[in-house]
């Protein structure tokens, strides 16, 4: 059993220009087995928190903590977060020519478990998550989401997720231009590994239509650089129905208030 807690979290971004306060005090606990979905209008911080869990350089953590297990994620290095066990599926991820999709998670997998995987078993794990997401063989040799489709860098997030097997998922709008087909595919990919697993994940969209596929334990309403409400599915469904309009209402009436 995993937990990773996040407590009173305040980060700013340097805008060039000065220095903006993006989370004004997150607080959320999420265990293994647990899915939580953030949802929230365009610019809430929604990204924001899951970059800067991640440690992303562009994102200064001002104040709060976060811990996994107990251990200070805040004082490692990127890699030393991955290692301990979190994982950041990005909703634009980045290009990599000239390094194959094989190759990079056979890396990743050495640097994160501290040794090569024997090839025989790599080689058929690798296979099999290939075929769980309806992904072409070929596709392997192929180099890291250069030319992929949207959909595409969307399972190798999730192939990267079912090969590496973190204690925690953070995935960041996973169903970003997905089309039907592939929004099944994905989220199939994300109950799998849940499930084999007990991974803990937050997940964080707009809509939701991935929330049909994965169903949420909670869900926590984010505006303004905090979590403004929290219920179960049915809060999705409100959401849904009637918008984000009145937390940020009410989220304008508490700034003029301060």
């Amino acid at each position: 059993m995993s937990t990773l807690e996040i407590r009173d979290l305040q980060v700013s971004v340097n805008t060039g220009e000065e220095d903006k306060s993006i989370l004004a005090g997150v607080n959320l606990t999420v265990r293994s087995g647990e899915t939580h979905a953030i949802m929230g209008p365009n610019g809430s911080g929604k990204s924001t928190l899951a970059y800067s869990i991640a440690g992303h350089p562009k994102y200064t953590i001002t104040g709060g903590s976060v811990l996994l297990d107990g251990e200070d994620v805040l004082e490692m290095t990127v890699d030393e977060r991955a290692r301990a066990g979190l994982f950041l599926a990005m909703q634009y991820p980045v290009e990599v020519p000239g390094v194959s999709v094989s190759n990079f998670l056979r890396t990743a997998k050495t640097a994160i478990d501290g040794e090569a995987p024997k090839l025989r078993t790599w080689v058929k794990d690798l296979q099999k998550a290939m075929s769980d997401l309806e992904m072409d063989p070929e596709f392997a040799t192929r180099s890291v989401n250069e030319g992929f489709s949207g959909g595409e860098k969307k399972r190798h997030e999730i192939m990267q997720l079912e090969l590496l097997k973190p204690k925690m998922a953070i995935l960041d709008e996973t169903d970003s231009g997905l089309d039907i087909d592939a929004l099944r595919i994905v989220s199939e990919g994300i109950n799998r590994v849940k499930e084999n697993n007990d991974l803990g994940v937050l997940l964080i969209t707009h809509y939701t239509r991935i929330l049909r596929y994965v169903k949420p334990d909670f869900v926590h309403v984010f505006v303004a650089g905090k979590i403004v409400e929290e219920g179960g599915p049915e809060l999705a469904e409100q959401l849904e129905a009637e918008g984000y309009d009145r937390y940020v209402k009410g989220a304008g009436a508490a700034k003029v208030g301060a």
